[in-house]
């Protein structure tokens, strides 16, 4: 979708950094991986301000601190995807970034209320789907934090379709 016309710089970053929330949401799939490969640990990274930016809630907030990922949801759907004087790009990639952590946290409601207890936490099956998960999210969010910083909108089947029908103009 890049006929859109030219990107700027500060675009490019800004719809890049976004991605940050979808990296820290896929965090919570890769114990079993990052246990058996530690060396993929450095693919985190830019998780890092997204958790340091929760720790600091979580210390304002005490107990309110599990509700810091909802609030920050709260805040970038409001402030970011439906804010019309900031860029389409950026609207567009806060929102799949936001879509990418929805489905992660549908799948780990799945996992946690109906697959863990049905098969028990140390199954074969949970630790591939959580492996896959895991990939699956950092896959997305990179080639999503890829194509940003290229300039070009990240096409996702279903996910950017959705993504573009909540972006007005």
């Amino acid at each position: 979708m890049t006929w859109r016309g030219s990107v700027s710089i500060p675009d490019r970053i800004f719809g890049t950094l976004v991605y940050c929330f979808a990296v820290f949401d896929t965090m919570a799939f890769g114990s079993y991986l990052l246990q058996q490969f530690p060396v993929f640990s450095f693919l985190l990274i830019p998780a890092l301000p997204v958790g340091v930016t929760y720790s600091l809630l979580g210390a304002l907030l005490g107990p309110l601190a599990r509700w810091a990922s909802f609030l920050a949801f709260i805040l970038l759907f409001m402030l970011v995807v439906r804010n019309d004087r900031i860029s389409h790009f950026i609207r567009y990639n806060a929102m799949q970034s936001i879509l990418i952590g929805i489905l992660l946290a549908l799948a780990s409601i799945i996992m946690n209320y109906v697959l863990i207890p049905a098969l028990g936490r140390s199954g074969i099956l949970i630790e591939t789907l959580y492996n896959v998960l895991f990939l699956g999210g950092l896959a997305a969010s990179y080639f999503s934090m890829i194509q940003s910083a290229l300039g070009r909108y990240a096409e996702i089947p279903t996910i950017s379709e959705a993504a573009y029908s909540q972006v007005r103009w």
